[in-house]
């Protein structure tokens, strides 16, 4: 048996980036053969990747990217908070948002195989999830490509906003961080989807049936409700977070600007998270460490 060296560890971490403990394991298992603890060390690093795969990835970032008249808006999703902060994990993220700027992908399988340093995305994506243990997913984009302005506004990593607009710059990137802030569904009233709005109907029809009311009152009382939902959930409507006297649209009409479109993307919104018992995960592990100590 080869005697593994502190040396000959750190050798092979610096050729696969890999855990020292798993350098050491592999370095061992291939009897100091340095070739072939980096290929046990590929095999082992995609088999965890492979592992991780079918684990909820609901924490992650938010990224924007923005050259000349071409954006995009991306989410990138990990396991846990810290990974999120990881540099590799941000370095992806940002390179993947350029990515769509540039290449304009059809869709995030397609963003998967486009060549990121001489080896495909979901391959850098692979190789890192081996590397770290945990989950990573390219979950959505939005690219834009036309003749209006761009500006984004990310709030920490988790709340990004990228409004597409003609006018006045200041006035647009206030507008992006009150998207972020108020999160709107849509630019104006009639813009609300109709899916939206028949559920909101719904509730207040029930609620109003509550009334015993007569049913002209009821008719009213639901009207009222939709109608003040929809002022709620569109930005034009919405009262300026910066000035509580004007809303939205009376802030952009005296700015002489206008809003084409935005998009407003809140890590994890959607994804249902894992409700795990962190104290027994932990006990868990502890208890494997020991039987393969």
């Amino acid at each position: 048996m080869a005697a593994i060296t502190a040396a000959m560890v750190g050798e092979l971490r610096a050729k696969t980036d890999a855990p020292m403990m798993e350098c050491k394991k592999a370095l061992t298992e291939a009897d100091g053969d340095m070739a072939k603890a980096e290929e046990i060390l590929r095999v082992k690093l995609g088999s965890k990747a492979s592992k991780a795969a079918s684990r909820i990835a609901a924490e992650g970032v938010i990224t924007a990217y923005i050259s000349g008249g071409q954006g995009a808006l991306l989410e990138v999703n990990c396991e846990t908070d810290f990974v999120s902060k990881n540099d590799d994990f941000l370095a992806l993220s940002n390179a993947c948002a350029k990515l769509v700027a540039e290449k304009n992908p059809a869709d995030v399988l397609a963003l998967a195989a486009y060549d990121l340093n001489g080896k495909t995305v979901d391959a850098v994506r692979t190789e890192l999830i081996g590397r770290i243990g945990e989950n990573m997913s390219l979950r959505r984009f939005q690219r834009f490509d036309g003749s209006n302005k761009l500006v984004s506004y990310l709030h920490g990593t988790r709340i990004g906003v990228m409004v597409e607009y003609q006018g006045d710059d200041v006035a647009a990137k206030d507008v992006a961080m009150h998207i972020a802030a108020m999160k709107p569904l849509a630019i104006s009233t009639n813009d609300v989807p109709a899916a939206n709005i028949a559920m909101e109907r719904k509730i207040a029809e029930q609620k109003a049936a509550e009334s015993g009311k007569p049913p002209e009152i009821i008719a009213k009382m639901v009207e009222g409700s939709v109608q003040k939902y929809l002022k709620e959930v569109s930005l034009y409507n919405q009262t300026f977070v910066k000035n509580d006297k004007q809303t939205v649209e009376q802030m952009l009409k005296a700015a002489n600007t206008s809003i084409k479109s935005f998009t407003l993307y809140v890590v994890g919104e959607g994804i249902e998270k894992r409700q795990d018992d962190f104290a027994a995960e932990v006990a868990a592990q502890v208890a494997a460490a020991k039987v393969t100590a």
